[in-house]
């Protein structure tokens, strides 16, 4: 027998097992799942606490406009190591280290909508925990703040029974540091994940590269200098937008506003919503909760006394000229309308009644006005179904008959007869939401199929449906009060939904600091000595209501080692993600693209290529969407991994013409070397059985591979340069020649027919550099000339154009 089963046999067993429960706090919590943060191994927890402690520097130095500086440190210490991370931060105030350090989900940045590398304030403190729980000692923390002359020292543990901190030794000391803070840990750990650990430093260094930073370990010691001294755009903390808010949410906003309409909440409480966008909210709102009400087509022209009449009769005792005139202006003005719905006719009975009233010196009160509504109300329904005939032929095709259309017709205008439409005296207003309609034109089409034996699809009963919610008027109906709608949850619901079917626009970005495609080709120039370097920054994209900018990067060739498959780096608000590569949005959108199409291998079609490159994928947000709380990998958001391939194929199309482009040059070596080896023999053949002087083979060279020539004659003291163009295509050139003697330009011009400018001379240590840029178009020439002392050397150089295009010919 069970324990589970013995229960209740007994006589208090429900307070004995009351007795037992208890709360627990978040540090407790977290002492016993240490792995939901990164701590499930030793390997592991010495990579996840020199991230966290690296991540809250960082952030710290951005915060202060300070360009960090940040020193790691991992020792061997007997069974355990000691992890140590300084920076040069603005410090923190002594009331604040031991909250810091000591409390779980204690931070500032929880409530912020901007983006940063941590919000919960678990990271720091969760590595304490863990030091704590592995070595028992405290951690050591030393800060000093901007012109303060002494630093503050802690000794601290987490209190896991009241997450607070419990000190144990606390003084000033001597820091040689003007600011910062100071972390000393000893923990329990090993450095099997020696590589995950250098990737996170050097991923960091990349994707951070206005930082340095210094990482020293038992066997190792690297330092990653700053590449740039321009820190992160500063970020712009920003409201909710109302297409990322939840329905509890909702409700909690709306209980905590000062705000007494929907309106002034809606422009109050959210980004992105003025008086148009409320407006805009507020009417789908009234649809889903007032409803709309159905239009119906009034008596034409001829038949106007027909509401006339029903208004002159309902009406008695206002006399007979006043209530002749009250009738016809009613008729007047319904009649003169397409369609009419109920409220419109509540309103032309209010005018015409107050209008007559003072032309008349009378009064007609709430009962005469109501009984002529409801008179003119039932001579503008009293058609309906014809009225309901022409919009369903409308919205159907014609392979329905008129019989089938004449039932379907005739179904739904009787369900137009009263229910939960009626006013407060019982009168029909045929109010109806889309849901409703919907009902009806499901229900009808059923009836109509089972009697009729004439069937009305899917697809059919939503245009039929389409058709009938757009001939429905919207109500003049004041929505409810704010406070109102948080008290009900079918109300604040519906607010919701009506928020979500809005069209607003995108929250701003101010709230986001993308690291820039400059910068993050920097960063990767930084770090890897490539051949070539792309970098993509596409424009800011919204995942439930959370603004979010993807910026992709590319390296390839050079150093980076070709063995096998490529590096890929992923980041998230410029923090690498070091663990769960598999799981991660980004490595399967890497691995969902043909690498092929863009020159890299990738056997099978899919997978990470293969090959020397490096790819790495940087996504800032105000709200990263992780898989678990360590934040190792990004959730397969679509709308995140529709922008990641985007940026990642834009980045890789500029790779595809940079490798078409070397294959391109390597084709034409190929082939010049093998003119290079022809060309000399026919030429030497040429010249025995001619007689003449051998060819020049620079000249023929570049003619036959359409090359760039330049040349450079000398004879009886002028230099005459020579840009010959055999392509297609214009060249800008950039030649400098070299001389060791003043040269003279008087009385020599640029000449041909391409604008080469003006020569510069510069004179520097003896030596005289003679610069033109002569813009030369496909076929054309340009030429130089200048006088030079016979016993001058000349030293040419051309750039602008790739070697494999350019044959110089330098003939003294």
């Amino acid at each position: 027998m069970s324990f589970q089963s013995t229960l209740g046999e007994d006589e208090g067993i429900a307070e004995e097992l009351a007795e037992s429960q208890r709360a627990i706090s978040i540090a407790e919590f977290f002492e016993k799942n240490k792995h939901m943060l990164g701590f499930d191994s030793g390997a592991r927890a010495l990579v996840t606490a020199v991230k966290e402690g690296v991540d809250n520097s960082l952030d710290a130095c951005e915060e202060a406009d300070i360009l960090p500086d940040i020193y790691v440190e991992i020792k061997e210490s007997g069974d355990y190591y000691t992890l140590v991370i300084e920076d040069n931060g603005p410090g923190i105030t002594e009331d604040q280290i031991p909250k810091v350090f000591g409390k779980l989900l204690y931070g500032s940045r929880f409530h912020k909508r901007e983006q940063n590398r941590g919000q919960q304030g678990i990271g720091i403190s969760a590595a304490v925990l863990y030091s704590q729980l592995t070595s028992g000692k405290p951690a050591k923390i030393t800060s000093r703040t901007r012109g303060s002359e002494e630093a503050q020292y802690f000794e601290l543990i987490v209190d896991t029974d009241d997450n607070e901190p419990e000190i144990s030794e606390s003084s000033t000391t001597a820091w040689d540091r003007p600011h910062g803070t100071r972390i000393e840990l000893e923990m329990e750990g090993n450095m099997r994940a020696r590589q995950q650990l250098h990737d996170y430093v050097k991923h960091t260094a990349v994707v951070n590269p206005h930082a340095r930073i210094e990482l020293r370990e038992p066997s190792a010691e690297f330092k990653y200098e700053r590449a740039t001294d321009q820190l992160p755009a500063e970020t712009e903390e920003i409201r909710p937008h109302p297409h990322g808010v939840e329905l509890g949410t909702l409700i909690k906003m709306a209980e905590a506003t000062d705000s007494y309409s929907i309106s002034g909440f809606l422009q109050g409480e959210f980004t992105r919503v003025g008086g148009k966008t409320a407006d805009s909210v507020i009417a789908n709102f009234n649809d889903r909760h007032f409803g709309r009400e159905m239009t119906w087509r009034p008596p034409q022209s001829h038949e106007n006394e027909d509401i006339e009449a029903a208004v002159r009769e309902a009406v008695a005792n206002k006399g007979k000229e006043a209530t002749a005139d009250f009738a016809a202006r009613v008729s007047e003005d319904l009649g003169g309308r397409d369609r009419v719905a109920h409220h419109q006719v509540v309103a032309a009975v209010a005018e015409a009644a107050d209008t007559v009233a003072e032309a008349y010196d009378t009064t007609f009160g709430d009962t005469v006005r109501q009984k002529a509504v409801a008179a003119a109300w039932a001579a503008v329904t009293a058609e309906r179904v014809p009225d309901v005939y022409a919009l369903v032929d409308a919205a159907t095709t014609d392979r329905k008959d008129d019989a089938a259309i004449q039932g379907l017709a005739e179904r739904l205008a009787a369900k137009f007869e009263g229910g939960e439409g009626d006013d407060a005296d019982g009168e029909s207003r045929h109010r109806v939401t889309r849901d409703e309609l919907a009902e009806y034109v499901r229900r009808a089409a059923e009836m109509t199929e089972e009697h009729d034996d004439a069937t009305f699809g899917e697809t059919a009963r939503g245009k039929v449906v389409d058709e009938l919610w757009a001939a429905c008027e919207r109500v003049p109906d004041d929505p409810p009060r704010v406070h109102a709608v948080a008290s009900d949850r079918d109300t604040a619901s519906e607010l919701l939904e009506a928020m979500r079917e809005t069209d607003i626009i995108a929250p701003p970005t101010g709230c986001l600091a993308p690291i820039t495609e400059e910068l993050v080709e920097a960063g990767l120039r930084k770090e890897f000595d490539a051949d070539f370097y792309a970098a993509a920054t596409r424009d800011a994209s919204v995942h439930g209501g959370d603004p979010f900018i993807v910026e992709a990067g590319l390296a390839y060739g050079g150093d980076i080692p070709d063995d096998g498959a490529a590096e890929v780096m992923r980041f998230a608000n410029r923090v690498p993600l070091v663990y769960q590569r598999g799981a991660c949005a980004t490595t399967d959108v890497v691995k969902g693209i043909n690498w092929r199409n863009y020159g890299l291998d990738q056997p099978g079609g899919s997978g990470i290529p293969n090959g020397p490159a490096v790819v790495m994928v940087h996504v800032a947000s105000t709200n990263v969407p992780f898989t678990s709380e360590s934040k190792d990998a990004v959730a397969n958001v679509p709308e995140i991994e529709h922008e990641i391939e985007l940026a990642v194929r834009e980045a890789a199309r500029e790779l595809k013409s940079f490798l078409n482009k070397r294959r391109s040059m390597q084709q034409r070596r190929e082939k010049q070397d093998k003119l290079a080896t022809i060309l000399p023999e026919m030429a030497e053949k040429l010249s025995e059985v001619t007689g003449r002087p051998a060819l020049n083979i620079d000249d023929t060279m570049a003619r036959i591979m359409n090359n760039v020539l330049v040349e450079r004659e000398r004879e009886d003291g002028q230099v005459r340069l020579t840009v010959e163009n055999n392509t297609d295509a214009g060249a800008e050139l950039e030649l400098t020649d070299i001389v060791t003697a003043e040269p003279d330009l008087n009385g020599t011009d640029a000449d041909g027919n391409a604008d080469g400018g003006d020569p510069t001379v510069v004179e520097m240590d003896g030596e005289y550099f003679l610069k033109w840029s002569p813009d030369v178009p496909g076929g054309g020439e340009a030429t130089l000339a200048y006088d030079l002392d016979g016993d001058a050397e000349c030293d040419l150089s051309v750039e602008g154009i790739e070697d494999e295009k350019l044959t110089v010919d330098t003939r003294q």
